[in-house]
Parts: structure tokens; C-alpha cells; sequence
């Protein structure tokens, strides 16, 4: 699957992304980063890769902050702007923003920058469209053996496709932990002292089929199981082998993030 492929999202993706990986991936890191954000006590905020709203929703609640919310993927936003409706959405590239230089305080994006596929080009933007001074929030996942869960899925998709395993989340979410690479690509678009800290959370769902349906039905490795199986049978299959891990109830795994902050 190419990358380009790896940013599209098929229209039915967004439901089962919003209702099993939110809640027991993306909230706990949502949370962290809006704490973050303020701290700047920004008046203007400008979000990437949005998707649902997980980090949306808590930009919200911060007093005298307005926030702009956006999404390459139509689907997201569509999804999105019912959850947040406190938030301005809009479908926007993050490769071509469509702002004015200078018109925000702060931008934050919550596991979005892996998939840009020009990272110092997508910076540039950030930098164009923030204020002098202004703050870049974003967080990163960190190698793929510091998330338990995530590493499980891919084991499980090994044992199904022994000869072609999907790669896409060890390729994509996971592809940009290196904190060195990341200060390099900020300081190519002119973002300044760049500070990476490593945050640890623990990823909680009901169950296992919850976190198979997710991961499955909610995310681009649908686009790889679809091209090498059945899709109904590896989302059981990868239930399965979580449920063998962690057991017939509750699963509970270790996750961490890079968190950065860069200004302009």
C-alpha cells in the first residue's frame, strides 16, 4: 500500500476507528497534549489530522480558545464536527494549508505527522501559518515494541499472511520515532528548539474483539488484510490471538508516545 494510499480513509472506517481506538488508544495521549496546549493559553488553535475529535473535544473546554479542526479525510470531519460542533471544521492537506501566514497561536496534532509524506514540506506550512513566536504541539508513537497491543496485532496478522504480512503500522504510525530525525525535519522548515519527551500511557479496551474490530475495520491495515484475505475472518483471527495473550476479558497494554513541542 502506498503512502498516499496509507492517508485515505474508506467512508465506513471512521465509526469503528471512533468507537474501539479512541477510547483505549488515543485519549490518554489527547489528554496529555491538551494539558500542553494550555499551558500557552493560546486564543487561536489550529488542529491537524483531527479525525474523530479525541484531541478536539479537550481544545474545546480550554477557556477563551478558539479552535479550527481539520482533516484531510472528508469521512473524519463529517464525524468530527457532529461530535465537537464547538470547533470550526474543515477538510484541509496538511502539505497545503489553506490559512493566512500568521493567523495562529498555536498548531497541535495528535498522530498525524507520520503520515505527511513531506514532513519538513508540511512544517513549512505549520511555520508559514503560525504567528512569530507562536507553538507547535504534536506527539509521535514510539517504536513499535513499546506498544504492547499494536505489536500483538501485527504477530497476529503474521500468523495469518505468513508469506506477505501488512506492514502499515509498524511502517507508518510507528516509522517516525527517532527523536533526532525529528528535531532535523523541524529545524529544516525553520521550527526552533525543538524539545521531544517520551510519554507513557496504558491502552485499555473491553475486550479483544473490540481492539480487532479497531485495528481491522478502523484503520489502513483494512486496505492490506482486503488485499490479501478475507476480512471477516482475520479481524476474528486477530481477536483470538489477543484473547490467548491477554485473556477472555478487559486487555490492558503498555503504549508510549514522543511528545514535541517546536517554536516558530
Amino acid at each position: 500500500m502506498s503512502e498516499d494510499r496509507s492517508r485515505v480513509w474508506a467512508a465506513d472506517m471512521s465509526a469503528a476507528y471512533d468507537r474501539y481506538l479512541v477510547p483505549a488508544v488515543f485519549r490518554p495521549f489527547a489528554d496529555d497534549l491538551a494539558a500542553r496546549v494550555a499551558r500557552h493559553r493560546p486564543r487561536r488553535v489550529l488542529e491537524l489530522a483531527a479525525g474523530t475529535g479525541a484531541l478536539t473535544q479537550a481544545l474545546t473546554a480550554l477557556p477563551g480558545t478558539e479552535v479550527v479542526a481539520t482533516d484531510l479525510n472528508t469521512a473524519m470531519v463529517e464525524v468530527g464536527s457532529a461530535r465537537v460542533p464547538a470547533a470550526t471544521w474543515r477538510a484541509a492537506d496538511a502539505m497545503d494549508l489553506p490559512f493566512e501566514d500568521d493567523e495562529f497561536d498555536l498548531v497541535a496534532c495528535q498522530f498525524g505527522v507520520m503520515f505527511f509524506p513531506d514532513r519538513p514540506g508540511a512544517y513549512g506550512q505549520i511555520a508559514r501559518v503560525l504567528r512569530p513566536g507562536g507553538r507547535f504541539l504534536f506527539n509521535s508513537w514510539g517504536p513499535l515494541a513499546a506498544h504492547e497491543v499494536e505489536a500483538a496485532v501485527i504477530d497476529a496478522l503474521a500468523g495469518c499472511f505468513p508469506d506477505d504480512p501488512p506492514t502499515f503500522l509498524a511502517r507508518v504510525p510507528h516509522g517516525y520515532s527517532d527523536a533526532d530525525r525529528i528535531r532535523a525535519d523541524l529545524a529544516a522548515a525553520g521550527l526552533r528548539s525543538a524539545e521531544v519527551e517520551t510519554v507513557d500511557a496504558v491502552c485499555r479496551a473491553d475486550s479483544a474483539l473490540d481492539l480487532a474490530t479497531g485495528y481491522c475495520r478502523g484503520t489502513p491495515l483494512r486496505f492490506e488484510i482486503e488485499a490479501r484475505g478475507d476480512l471477516e475472518s482475520t479481524t476474528r483471527a486477530v481477536e483470538a490471538f489477543l484473547a490467548e495473550r491477554y485473556g477472555p476479558g478487559p486487555v490492558a497494554g503498555r503504549m508510549s508516545a514522543l511528545v514535541v513541542s517546536a517554536a516558530n
